[in-house]
């Protein structure tokens, strides 16, 4: 069942009702303890289907455009190419991917702010025609290098969260738009629509009331200069719970009805990402230092008792590698210890480091957890989303393996959602209830 982000050959672990992911974990602990204990990944693409199925429920007016950057492992793609999502690729290289799942160019979105001229040129080749624009500099591009090419215009939001007023932001503002349509109309470029991307950050949904009503106020305008404006694109920014979705339908659904009604022609579209990927992941790595320090040694500054000790552990995996997303915002996830400890186990203050040694590589500043020794090993959930990046040098550090996983009863939903990628079905293998660590063939087998 392992797998790699460029190995397609992956395979997918049926699991009947008596094992269940905990079991999954067990097992590949056991086998990784014994042969290296190297991290890995556990993947439940069940998971990803029933994402699609909340989607389905709560914003089924919208096209999910799903953004392969976020996580771009073949099983993933395949099963949403097979469950009929759209693609939001940001180079060459990801569109080539979904185009070998046979993912057909209308259902592919050109969505990199800054694209290279030859990757226009390779759209342009393999048909990818709708691609998203901010500025007058890549509109040219775009006109010089792809004569079919469909533009939406990425404007801006307000969403401006606090600790992020340095970061680089994209979208053009309200104004500058008419400005953009005019050079467009003058290199003779096709706008069709229009994009705007709320954060996943933001909590405060009326930066969708403002962003629909900039959007309704540039589809009007387009349509001054001529042009025929039928998709909006609201963008990502969905963290993969059910009552986010449902807060921010709350918020636009009305609002679409009044500016982009149905029967206008006009198909609004979206790019989640992490929404279907985060839960599905879950990382196991392995303890391979520690130090005792004293407790006020933390930045924190925050003790935990009078004289207890307090704890620096370094894991086979950091910022370099599967916690990559660390370096640019905060973990969403809690670590979990795997082995089994006493109810009353005393905790201490524990501050969690990749192998590195650099002083980025910091995953957990500061958290309370049961002593642990060299060999020990820590899972984390939600780990599917900008997780698979290629890996540093750093410390030869290894690509974690990929084990994937499903459950019969989410098989026979998947059935049921209408997959038909007869490729993806042979991947799929019946895993028997009762786990054999060590036999050959059984559960733990390779692909």
């Amino acid at each position: 069942m392992k797998g790699f982000i460029d190995d397609a050959n992956y395979s997918v672990g049926l699991l009947d009702e008596g094992t269940n992911l905990g079991n999954v974990i067990d097992n590949y602990v056991y086998e990784h303890t014994l042969t290296g204990k190297n991290a890995f990944f556990v993947g439940d693409l069940g998971k990803i289907v029933k994402k699609h199925s909340q989607w389905q429920n709560v914003v089924a007016q919208i096209k999910p455009f799903y953004t392969v950057k976020c996580n771009s492992t073949p099983a993933v793609l395949e099963i949403l190419a097979a469950l009929g999502t759209g693609f939001a690729c940001s180079s060459k290289n990801e569109m080539a991917l979904v185009q070998e799942l046979g993912v057909s160019p209308e259902n592919i979105i050109f969505t990199s702010p800054c694209k290279q001229v030859s990757q226009i040129k390779y759209a342009a080749k393999v048909g990818v025609n709708i691609m998203t624009c901010d500025n007058e500099i890549e509109l040219k591009k775009i006109a010089r290098n792809h004569p079919n090419a469909k533009v939406l215009l990425h404007i801006a939001t307000e969403d401006n969260i606090g600790g992020e007023d340095g970061s680089m932001k994209f979208g053009t503002t309200l104004k500058n738009c008419r400005h953009l349509l005019e050079c467009a109309k003058e290199f003779d470029v096709q706008i069709i629509g229009v994009k705007f991307h709320v954060s996943s950050a933001c909590k405060e949904y009326q930066v969708y009331v403002h962003a629909l009503s900039d959007a309704r106020c540039v589809f009007d305008m387009a349509g001054e200069f001529g042009f025929t404006m039928n998709m909006l694109d609201i963008g990502g920014g969905f963290t993969g719970t059910e009552i986010q979705l449902e807060e921010v339908n709350d918020v636009i659904s009305p609002l679409l009805d009044i500016y982009f009604p149905e029967g206008s022609g006009i198909q609004i579209i979206s790019e989640p990402g992490s929404y279907y990927v985060s839960s599905a992941f879950t990382l196991a790595v392995n303890i391979i230092a520690k130090k005792v320090v004293e407790n006020d040694k933390f930045s924190s500054g925050e003790k935990n008792g009078s004289d207890e000790p307090a704890f620096v552990y370094y894991m086979n995996d950091g910022v370099y590698g599967s916690f990559a997303s660390k370096l640019s915002e905060d973990l969403n996830t809690i670590p979990e210890v795997h082995k089994k400890c006493k109810e009353d186990e005393p905790l201490f203050t524990s501050s969690l480091w990749g192998p590195s040694c650099d002083e980025l590589d910091q995953i957990v500043e500061s958290c309370l957890l049961p002593e642990l020794n060299v060999g020990d090993w820590l899972i984390f959930d939600n780990m599917g989303a900008d997780s698979f990046r290629e890996p540093s040098a750093f410390n030869d550090f290894q690509r974690p393996a990929i084990y994937f996983m499903m459950s019969f009863s989410d098989w026979y939903e998947m059935q049921d959602a209408g997959i038909t990628s007869d490729a993806m079905m042979k991947n799929f293998f019946f895993a028997p209830s009762c786990i054999q660590l060590s036999q050959e063939g059984s559960f733990s087998s390779e692909a």
